[in-house]
């Protein structure tokens, strides 16, 4: 398992428990090694968006339909 899939797992783990603050630090962790996968900004997303911060939420979100146009799970 790769640095990066740890941190994704880790990540998903917190925030299926609902601690998004712990699982944004795993996903910018993530992203800091891949900046060009949209599933890591979307992930991102959904944490901001669990800790209420919309409008960051949002840029993510749109960061990763700039990545992929046709990205099936931004949301």
């Amino acid at each position: 398992m790769t640095e990066i899939s740890i941190l994704i797992a880790k990540g998903k783990s917190f925030m299926e428990d609902g601690k998004f603050s712990e699982a944004l630090a795993f996903f910018e962790q993530a992203l800091f090694l891949n900046q060009n996968d949209p599933d890591l900004w979307n992930f991102k997303a959904i944490s901001l968006r669990g800790l209420g911060r919309y409008e960051e939420a949002l840029d993510c979100f749109n960061k990763s339909l700039e990545i992929d146009p046709r990205d099936r799970h931004a949301s």
